[in-house]
This record gives C-alpha cells, structure tokens and sequence, in this order.
C-alpha cells in the first residue's frame, strides 16, 4: 500500500510567497526547519521570530562580505590564518596595532618598505581580508592597474572622475610600488590615488623603495607632491632579513614531496 504523502502547509506556502515579495531570502530557506523545531520544543512565537530575524541578519552578512571580497579584487586569498607574525621583522606590538585597523578609522596611512620575500604584499592583502570582515569596503591594486585606468579615460579626458568612485572603498591598497619601473601614466595613477584619498580615505602601500626614493620612479615635481600627501597622515614599516618564500623553499616548503 502507498503510503499517503503528507499535504503542503498552507500557511507555510503563504509564508514562503510573502517572504519572496519582502525578498526575505534567508528567512524564507529556513523557515519549514525553525517552525518545525519551535513546535517540537514549544517555543514562545516571539523566539521564532528572533531566529528567523536572526537568519535573515547572518544571511545578509554573509553575503555582502562575499561581494565586498569579490570586489575587491585580492590577488592570492592570503589571510592571518598564515600569517606567521614570528617571521616578519615589523614589531609584534605593530602587527597587533595594525589588526586593530583603528588607522582606517583615522584615515590614515599605511606605507611597508622593504626586500621582495619578506611579507609585505601577505600583511596587507591580511589586514584587507580582515577589514572585510569588520565590514570595511577595500580596493587593491597593483601599480599596473593604476596606470590602465590613466590610459583608459586619457580618451575622453575624464580622468579625474575616473578616480571618484574608488573612494566607495574605506582602504585602497597598493601592492609593490617600485618593483617595476614605472611607466608615466602609472605614477600620475598613483600621485592621482593619493591626492583623492588624501584625508577622506585610508591607503596602504607596499614598495621596494622608502618614498623619499620615489623621485627615482616618476617626474621630481609628481613624487614630491606624492610624498607630501602620502605621509602626513602615515605609519611607515620597515621589512627586512631574508626572502621568506626563498627560505620557505629551500626547506622544502614550496612544493609537495615528488613520490
């Protein structure tokens, strides 16, 4: 014999459509579970509405922190979770203050000079990640980046307005200044970068060179104006020692054992 299946809830169905209209995603996936647990332990109908709320809230979370990654563009996916701070020749007490992210809140700079290898681009794309998290809008780009938006609205002379919206991001983050030579139109990218943010948002940086040696990249008269927004409002950090990827290779950490 069949056994006879158990009708919809027509309640639950009028539940589900209205909370499709108020767009109620996360209340509408959770509620057939919550209300059946609430009538097996006998809940009070306002703690259902408090986990269904509760859904609802952490459901949103989650979602924007996953765009806010998206749009930031982060390179690597690298976060704290791997960051050996043992490693890194910036004081302990300067991580953690960094961690706080009470900079961005300031509106100021951040700025990390030192060799290739030894953790700078790791501990910004970090402490972006993290910021995420507390619910800060960040940005990242590389120098490259910079100069491709230059070039790209050069066309029809709206360069200025090209760097209005970067603004929507708390903390813009540019990774390795100074690696590479720098093309023109990417050190007006940046000096253009620096001149918006300057006081209205946070940057941190990461270069090769202290930026008194900017002048050795781009036009003197572009770097001293650049340097002089720069670190009014900054914490310069020095990285130094060894290449930790280097190190991390010859110890055989680079790569899985060949069988």
């Amino acid at each position: 014999m069949t056994p006879a299946h158990t009708a919809p809830d027509p309640v639950l169905g009028e539940v589900e459509a209205l909370c499709r209209r108020l767009r109620l995603r996360y209340v509408r996936e959770q509620a057939p579970e919550v209300l059946l647990t609430a009538k097996a332990q006998r809940w009070e109908p306002a703690e259902v509405l408090r986990v269904l709320l509760q859904a609802e809230v952490d459901g949103r979370t989650r979602s924007t922190t996953e765009a806010r990654r998206r749009q930031a563009r982060f390179p690597a996916g690298k976060t704290f979770d791997t960051w050996d701070a043992t490693k890194s020749s910036i004081p302990a007490p300067t991580q953690r203050a960094l961690r706080t992210l009470e900079w961005v809140a300031r509106h100021e700079n951040v700025v990390v000079c030192g060799p290739s290898g030894t953790g700078k681009s790791h501990l910004l794309e970090a402490l972006g990640q993290q910021a995420i998290e507390q619910g800060v809008r960040v940005a990242w780009f590389r120098i490259e980046d910079l100069g491709a938006l230059v070039r790209r609205h050069r066309v029809d002379d709206s360069v200025v307005k090209a760097f209005t919206p970067v603004l929507r991001a708390d903390l813009v983050i540019v990774d390795d200044v100074g690696l590479l030579p720098l093309s023109a139109d990417a050190a007006e990218g940046l000096y253009r970068l620096v001149d918006v943010a300057y006081e209205r948002r946070s940057l941190a940086i990461s270069s090769n060179l202290h930026p008194s040696g900017f002048d050795q990249l781009m036009d003197r008269t572009i770097a001293t104006a650049l340097v002089d927004r720069l670190l009014h409002h900054a914490h310069v950090l020095f990285t130094e020692g060894e290449s930790i990827r280097l190190a991390d290779a010859m110890a055989g950490k680079g790569v899985m054992p060949l069988a």
